[in-house]
Formats: C-alpha cells, sequence, structure tokens
C-alpha cells in the first residue's frame, strides 16, 4: 500500500496534509490511500479512470509489467489532453473571429450613415 499525498487542493497550496482525510482508492490492483480535502468522489472517479485506461491497455499488449502499462496509459491520457487543448483552441480562436465579425456587422447596421438624419424623430398622426 501507497500513501501519496497529492490533490488538486495541494497545487493551489492549501493542503494541510496532517488534517486532510484519507481517501482509499484502487488502480490496477493496487490501494492507494490519498491524503486529500478535495471531493472524495471526484478522486474516486478519476482512479478509476486511471483503472480503466490501465486495463485497457494490458488487455491489448503482451506486457504484464504494471509500470510499462503505466506509462502506456499515461501517455494515451496525455495524447487526449494534448487533442482536447488543441481542439479549445481551435473553437476559442473560431469563436473570437466570428465575434467580431458580428461586431463589424452590427457597427455597419446600427452606425448612422452620413447624410442620415441624426435625430431620433417619430412622426405621430
Amino acid at each position: 500500500m501507497s500513501d501519496v499525498d497529492a490533490s488538486l487542493a495541494a497545487r493551489r497550496g492549501t493542503l494541510d496534509s496532517a488534517q486532510a482525510p484519507t481517501i482509499r482508492v484502487e488502480i490496477y490492483n493496487q490501494t492507494y490511500n490519498i491524503r486529500s480535502d478535495g471531493d472524495g468522489q471526484y478522486l474516486a472517479e478519476l482512479a478509476e479512470f486511471v483503472d480503466s485506461r490501465m486495463r485497457e491497455i494490458s488487455s491489448g499488449t503482451l506486457t504484464v509489467d504494471s509500470l510499462k502499462v503505466a506509462i502506456l496509459a499515461a501517455l494515451h491520457i496525455a495524447d487526449e489532453l494534448f487533442r482536447l487543448r488543441q481542439t479549445l483552441e481551435h473553437n476559442d480562436t473560431e469563436l473570437a473571429t466570428r465575434s467580431a465579425e458580428f461586431v463589424d456587422l452590427l457597427d455597419r447596421v446600427l452606425k448612422p450613415r452620413p447624410g442620415d438624419d441624426q435625430t431620433n424623430s417619430v412622426a405621430f398622426r
């Protein structure tokens, strides 16, 4: 059994490992006690995700070395992360371009044209 002191809160610098609750998870037939003041259910879901990726990798390869399986799973997860980041960056760029085009269109529609009456008058009968 390993003790791992890690969580999202640790990255924020808010984790006091002596007071943080311990969450037990199992990944690839290994049990880990993780001290975290984060959401235990979320951490369990992360562990389940990693476990499923490792099992998926091990079923498609001849290696039985858990370290090699973990590294291959990490590479697959990193690939997925990088692809999602690229997609997000592309979508952000596309949104910025379309937003700028929309602003230009609105400016053309809403700005008064030279020679137009600048007053907003309404005729009543």
